[in-house]
């Protein structure tokens, strides 16, 4: 990186951010309270609020959200007349999955191979930590030019709507001229990326009933129906040959135009097993950023180990919609409940509940905002120009902000480049773009003060 004050006190830093997301790491803040303890959370909670209040943030306070959890607010006064920026991140994690797959424990933050690995290290734990390390360089270089406010959310990756409906019930709280989420990624390491597009979602759980009990499959299989083989082919019923998702009534054709994505690189980013084809149709882009994708998230039925003889009476499963931009999630939520209520076999019971939703984002890239960002990511990254990338994931509380502050311009960077296999097994983040990333977001505060 090129000499800059704001660049050197950030690398000074390095040691500070290693040490904190080490301890924000620990904490096991699942929000999910049937499998890991309130607790957990709350203290993560209680963290962001000491570091918002150890760098001079007023008016500190953990927000009780409708969905049960917390989140953080801050708000940090700038000079008087200056614009306000929100900054974003969320301190729940997705739960580690197989503990024992990991190559270190997942809540303690490892070094290994110029990465940092643990859960939520990008994701969005570091996200935090960004933020953090961001401000403290503008304080060490002339002061902080703009207002800032920080929201931390307790319960991003459930989508349970927590703080989107808090939000909404205080509309004045998260005000601002600009919004910095600092929960996407960049294209790949070292490649500055602005996320311009993210898919919506929605997810159902599929209920399915065939008989009053499981039955012995020697005596009634062949006849009787079984309820998990009819969960099987309507959840089969989602795709077509090639993979694609086919909800009937839903678009499907859609193409992104903007940066391209290779098909070999999105094989070794993936980790797609050698002879394993790709699903779907089209360019890699269009599949991932521009049109919809159906996933089984899980299904309840007997495990293999212990399973005995007998036809399934009921099994259910967590299906997952990405719905692109362009498409409304709540109609796209009607269709697939169509779907599948209208493919099941054999006449057996369907029962469909909505657990989630959210709608997909695009933002305005023309905006002054993005010239600031750009800017800034030229300094922070020599050599490199400000991408442009859609991404697959939601986020939900961005179409809220977009709503209630519709002069609003937001922006989305952050710490999940494919590397950081967030949401897998052995999540990781680079110290490195952490560091690049800090410094761009920095600068991208002074820039955007001066316009």
């Amino acid at each position: 990186m090129s000499s800059n004050p704001v660049a050197e006190t950030v690398a000074s830093l390095m040691p500070t951010a290693r040490r904190e997301l080490t301890e924000l790491v620990a904490f096991q803040s699942v929000a999910d309270f049937d499998q890991f303890p309130k607790s957990e959370s709350e203290g993560a909670a209680n963290w962001v609020a000491d570091a918002l209040r150890a760098e001079g943030f007023q008016d500190v306070a953990l927000l009780d959200t409708p969905d049960g959890t917390q989140s953080v607010y801050g708000f940090l006064p700038g000079p008087e007349g200056a614009k306000t920026v929100l900054l974003y991140a969320h301190y729940d994690v997705q739960p580690p999955l197989d503990v024992a797959g990991w190559t270190s424990p997942p809540f303690e933050l490892t070094e290994r191979d110029g990465r940092w690995y643990g859960r939520g290290a990008a994701d969005c734990k570091g996200g935090v930590i960004m933020h953090l390390l961001a401000l403290r360089a503008l304080k060490a270089n002339g002061g902080i030019p703009v207002h800032v406010k920080v929201i931390a959310e307790g319960s991003e990756e459930q989508g349970t709507g927590g703080l989107e409906r808090y939000a909404e019930d205080h509309p004045e709280l998260l005000k601002a001229d600009t919004i910095v989420i600092g929960d996407a990624g960049n294209f790949r390491v070292g490649l500055p990326t602005v996320t311009s597009t993210l898919r919506g979602m929605t997810m159902l759980r599929v209920q399915v009933d065939t008989l009053e009990g499981n039955l012995h499959s020697g005596q009634f299989g062949g006849a009787a129906p079984d309820a998990l083989a009819a969960l099987i082919r309507v959840l089969d019923s989602l795709r077509a040959e090639d993979g694609s998702t086919t909800v009937e009534g839903l678009a499907a054709e859609s193409s992104w135009d903007g940066l391209t994505y290779a098909e070999e690189q999105f094989r070794k980013d993936a980790k797609v097993l050698d002879g394993v084809e790709l699903i779907g149709s089209g360019a890699v882009a269009d599949r991932i950023w521009a049109r919809p994708a159906v996933t089984v998230l899980g299904i309840d039925c007997p495990p293999v180990v212990g399973a005995t003889p007998s036809v399934q009476a009921g099994a259910r499963a967590l299906v997952s919609l990405r719905v692109p931009p362009g498409t409304d999630a709540a109609e796209a939520t009607k269709l697939l409940q169509a779907h599948l209520e209208s493919h099941i076999p054999w006449g057996a019971r369907v029962r469909t509940e909505q657990i989630g939703q959210g709608q997909p984002f695009s933002a305005d890239t023309t905006s002054p905002a993005y010239t600031a960002m750009a800017d800034a990511m030229s300094v922070a990254y020599p050599g490199e120009e400000m991408q442009y990338a859609g991404q697959g994931g939601s986020i939900p509380l961005c179409n809220t902000l977009a709503a209630l502050y519709p002069q609003a311009e937001i922006l989305l960077i952050g710490l999940s480049e494919p590397e950081a296999q967030i949401h897998a097994l052995n999540e990781s983040v680079s110290p490195e773009e952490l560091e690049r990333l800090s410094v761009a977001e920095a600068l991208f505060l002074q820039n955007y003060a001066a316009n």
